[in-house]
């Protein structure tokens, strides 16, 4: 049984993490399956978004300490299977579509990291999320130490990843790491709408919303930047099309 499943829909992929009997923990075989799942995700010019999932009753519980010994065994081992988690992220950031984790249960170490990588974020309003890492003696990933002060502020990060205390569903939203709270019934499906909804949209001016908000560090280099995709999408014979047809709706 593969540790990763991926299904189609018009506009967008869901990948699915599946490993439930363990939490959908993370180890070598998950991280080759959702590296695989996520390039071929990222690779297809037909989607704007991608919804990232977990089976049974966590999204992911982190790094499967079942399996420390093995991956702490030697340097070049550690380093690996580090650089491998390190991947995931660069595939998700990186990634030309609107990755959209959608959380139940756990999400916990690498697993709340990549919801903290994500673009967009759905919890159900049973998730809870902690980083383990430093009370454990291990680190941080995911490059959460530059994201999350992003996101909710030096102080409040710091604690956060300090303290490994946890945390819901409606603290994560006030923190801004999820900008939606559902109902676990509700969640693959508010996902996957948001999803449907960013599939009507022109797939160009997603891309360029995405890289524009990554790149602008300061005010000048945002307007510079949307200058130069504004330009282009008043150029773009699809644009013209929506606007004829704006009035008619």
């Amino acid at each position: 049984m593969t540790t990763v499943t991926t299904t189609a829909a018009s506009g967008y992929r869901t990948v699915t993490l599946n490993r439930p009997e363990r939490l959908n923990a993370i180890n070598g075989e998950l991280l080759d399956d959702l590296g695989a799942a996520l390039k071929a995700a990222n690779a297809d010019a037909g989607i704007a978004s991608v919804v990232l999932t977990g089976t049974g009753r966590a999204f992911c519980a982190g790094d499967d300490l079942k399996e420390f010994e093995a991956q702490a065994r030697t340097e070049a081992e550690a380093r690996s299977h580090v650089e491998r988690i390190q991947e995931i992220t660069r595939l998700i950031v990186g990634s030309p579509h609107i990755v959209i984790v959608a959380a139940a249960g756990w999400a916990v170490g690498g697993g709340l990291e990549w919801t903290i990588n994500a673009d967009l974020v759905v919890m159900a309003d049973d998730c809870r999320c902690f980083f383990p890492e430093l009370l454990l003696g291990l680190f941080v990933t995911g490059g959460v130490t530059y994201l999350l002060p992003e996101r909710c502020g030096r102080p409040a990060a710091l604690e956060l990843m300090l303290l490994g205390e946890r945390f819901d569903a409606a603290r994560a939203r006030e923190l801004g790491i999820a900008g939606r709270v559902v109902s676990r019934a509700r969640l693959l499906a508010e996902a996957t709408e948001i999803a449907g909804k960013i599939a009507t949209l022109p797939v160009a001016r997603v891309r360029q919303l995405k890289r524009v908000i990554q790149r602008a560090t300061d005010l000048d280099t945002a307007m510079r930047l949307e200058t130069g995709e504004t330009v282009t999408a008043f150029l773009d014979p699809d644009t013209a099309r929506r606007i004829a047809g704006f009035g008619t709706r």
